[in-house]
């Protein structure tokens, strides 16, 4: 197993899903414009407007028209030409549109100019919409000119890791999910779990690039983690054939807060895939509790529940809280209370007996 040195580069997916990758597979977020609003002011037709990764309509005195939603799915992509990016905006109204494709109902494409219109429009600024052409009633096409971010980290597409074959909650499309870029108490792996299986996929022409992973852990001492299987030995993984990456961790010290165990997969050419587990040892409260019993009742000759740690301490809870009435009664008492009250059953059975004779007196005679 290899060793590296946390705060290597790696690529996480975003906050939001208004980002893209470039034609270079470098990674452009665009989270800070999301819902900026561009306005097209047009004399013949009506207006048109975009809020930034949301949606796209036009306004009149009539009323809006929705020409599409933006939503999660991957419709934000590298352009040709004059455009950098192209987004895709489906499901508008479906009025005189309901035989759209796949009835998606009103749609626009939005080709985004990084810098300034061709024709020199809207220098400088958050940009502005260059121009708008109408396909048909239900189509719409805007070209829209905003500065761009500078590149990002470069994404090796493609590539997933899951807990299963043909799953990605870690990694999707070369980028590291959200709740594993870093640990986090909601992600972590207990204590019993003393294993994990990854299964990793990439596209079969790039998975050569694919080579052996590394970790680290934090703190360094205290947990043994072991990386075995082929995609700990390299072997390239494919979408049909993924390899395996088996995680066995032993803790060898508790402690309050779980170790951040972080796997590094370097990707030649690419900026490295990271992903972040965090792993729970507390163990100390349950060593603490068998070890006082069994010193309690070897030592303290204790039976039963007196035997367990803080169980006087509860017990006078207890009898507090019911205004002085024991809660529970020892294996001694017990036995002290059963002879007593058989002692006082006996009393009170001789006290009651006595030689029976007949009555003297006459009943039912008048």
């Amino acid at each position: 197993v290899i060793f590296s040195a946390f705060g290597a580069d790696s690529v996480a997916v975003p906050s939001t899903n208004c980002y893209a990758l470039d034609n270079s597979s470098h990674i452009h977020d665009f989270s800070n414009l999301v819902g900026q609003l561009f306005e097209y002011d047009d004399d013949k037709d009506p207006d048109l407007v975009i809020r930034f990764c949301k949606d796209v309509e036009t306004r009149s005195s009539t009323g809006y028209v929705d020409f599409g939603r933006f939503d999660k799915f991957d419709h934000f992509n590298a352009g040709s030409g004059d455009a950098n990016f192209v987004q895709e905006y489906y499901n508008g109204d479906l009025k005189k549109c309901e035989t759209s494709f796949d009835k998606l109902g009103r749609t626009a494409q939005v080709n985004v100019i990084c810098g300034n219109c061709p024709n020199g429009q809207c220098v400088g600024g958050l940009g502005c919409i260059c121009n708008v052409t109408y396909e048909s009633t239900c189509r719409v096409l805007v070209d829209l000119a905003i500065p761009c971010v500078e590149p990002g980290l470069r994404v090796f597409e493609g590539f997933t890791v899951g807990f299963h074959p043909r799953s990605w909650e870690i990694v999707y499309n070369g980028m590291t999910q959200l709740g594993y870029e870093k640990a986090y108490d909601e992600f972590s792996f207990r204590t019993e779990q003393r294993d994990v299986t990854l299964y990793l996929t990439a596209v079969a022409s790039l998975s050569s690039l694919v080579q052996k992973p590394t970790i680290k852990i934090s703190p360094e001492q205290g947990l043994d983690v072991q990386l075995s299987g082929s995609g700990a030995n390299g072997k390239p993984p494919t979408t049909l054939s993924p390899t395996i990456i088996l995680v066995d961790w032993r803790c060898e010290k508790t402690r309050d807060t779980p170790y951040e165990v972080e796997i590094t997969i370097p990707v030649e050419n690419y900026d490295p895939v990271q992903f972040t587990f965090a792993k729970i040892s507390i163990i100390a409260c349950t060593l603490f509790c068998v070890g006082g019993f069994v010193y309690r009742t070897r030592v303290g000759n204790l039976r039963g529940l007196d035997a367990l740690p803080g169980m006087a301490i509860l017990s006078a809870c207890l009898e507090t809280a019911s205004g002085g009435v024991r809660s529970y009664t020892n294996l001694d008492d017990a036995n002290n209370l059963s002879v007593d009250q058989a002692s006082r059953d006996r009393q009170s059975t001789a006290a009651t007996q006595g030689t029976w004779r007949p009555s003297d007196r006459t009943y039912g005679s008048i």
